[in-house]
């Protein structure tokens, strides 16, 4: 999904022995091939996914019976349930029966990953975790850089060195985690090393919305970016978002079918303070630099939903954005973005909420950016939408300048 996430994760797999890389770079090509093979009723994050896959395919040399393809799945009202055994589908229908598709779930353990299930959970968590952290410094430092480009290099070179460690560094978990963090330490040396220059009054964005399409530059065709070079900053929801939601989950579900004590209780308890662990552990070295920028917990975020999607009544990334919303309308953000899949059911309920949750947030500006390919006039909705971001945050300054 997201690009320094999915290098990542890629080096965990290579960390377990697996031939792993992400998929090339989304172009035209990618939309070309994803309208091919999808009819235009599935959402926009297939048609880039199943793209981007058959672009693999066709490229000089490769042997579609060596090539396995990564694609998750759920449960639940999204259709992302939906996206592993259409791939399936439609490789079976172009030819590809020897292409595989790994498609693990946390339903049964990852069971479909044998014996690499136990070191794959863990050490995934952690490079999504490190991850993660490394883009949040990159949207933090990147709209104030005084040399244009200097944060971008940065970047890579700090995926470089967490891609390279995770490869190199024993699987022993102790030994695997202080590896990382001294990798996390170096990447945030290099961040410091950006010449800055803060503006106090660039807006700060908060940005929700569809997992994929929020995440992924190409399908929200670099969004973030253009907002930057609108002189505003964002504070980007991550992909350990999700996963903190869906332990909860676990949790209530358990509570819900009477199972407060059980086995199965005391594993997800496990789990949940080991994933917690490992976090504090990476994301020590950031402490002073994240400052400010802290990701609530899961409970905040249901809680700041519950007034308007109750989290034990509404499920998924509806329930997210949010309670997000309201956390980062809080910590003092200037607006607050929904980027998600034309026709996706998550954006459309949390947009009928939008209103009423920004007359509850003394009328912080909330804007819903639906993306199909086919946008027209970004630029221009998105100057307008930010003129707002700017008055609602004159107007927040005076108020409070005023008590």
């Amino acid at each position: 999904m997201a690009y320094g996430s999915a290098r990542a994760f890629a080096a965990g797999f290579r960390a377990l022995g697996v031939d792993a890389d992400i998929t090339p770079p989304s172009d035209h090509r990618t939309l070309e091939l994803g309208g091919r093979y999808t009819s235009g009723d599935e959402c926009y994050p297939a048609k880039v996914t199943v793209g981007d896959f058959m672009k693999v395919l066709e490229q000089p040399g490769v042997d579609p019976s060596k090539i396995v393809f990564f694609m998750p799945t759920a449960d639940g009202p999204c259709r992302f349930g939906q996206y592993a055994p259409y791939l399936r589908s439609v490789l079976d229908s172009c030819g590809y029966r020897q292409t595989e598709v790994l498609s693990p779930t946390s339903e049964n353990s990852y069971a479909g990953l044998g014996n690499l299930a136990k070191p794959f959970v863990r050490t995934g968590w952690r490079l999504l975790v490190a991850g993660d952290a490394l883009q949040k410094l990159l949207l933090k430092t990147r709209p104030h850089e005084i040399e244009k480009g200097a944060t971008d290099r940065v970047y890579e070179e700090c995926l470089d060195d967490l891609c390279r460690t995770a490869e190199r560094a024993p699987l022993k978990p102790s030994v695997q985690l202080k590896a990382l963090r001294d990798a996390m330490t170096r990447c945030r040396d290099r961040f410091r090393s950006v010449a800055i220059r803060r503006d106090p009054d660039t807006p700060l964005i908060g940005v929700v919305g569809e997992i994929f399409c929020r995440l992924n530059t190409f399908s929200n065709e670099d969004i973030i970016r253009r907002m930057e070079q609108f002189g505003a900053e964002a504070w980007l929801s991550d992909v350990g978002e999700w996963v903190w939601y869906t332990i909860a989950e676990q949790f209530r579900k358990l509570k819900l079918t009477g199972k407060r004590i059980s086995l199965g209780m005391l594993g997800a308890m496990l789990r949940k303070h080991v994933q917690h662990h490992d976090e504090k552990v990476l994301l020590a070295p950031l402490k002073d630099d994240l400052k400010g920028y802290e990701e609530p917990d899961i409970n905040t975020i249901l809680e700041g939903a519950r007034p308007y999607l109750p989290p034990d009544g509404a499920f998924g990334e509806m329930v997210l954005n949010v309670g997000k919303a309201v956390y980062l309308a809080r910590k003092g953000a200037d607006g607050i973005l929904d980027i998600s899949p034309f026709t996706c059911m998550n954006g459309i309920v949390s947009e009928a909420i939008y209103p009423r949750l920004s007359r509850d947030m003394g009328g912080i500006p909330i804007r819903n950016f639906y993306f199909d390919g086919t946008q027209s006039d970004l630029e221009r909705d998105l100057g307008v939408y930010l003129e707002l971001a700017r008055t609602y945050q004159r107007r927040r300054r005076s108020a409070a300048a005023s008590v």
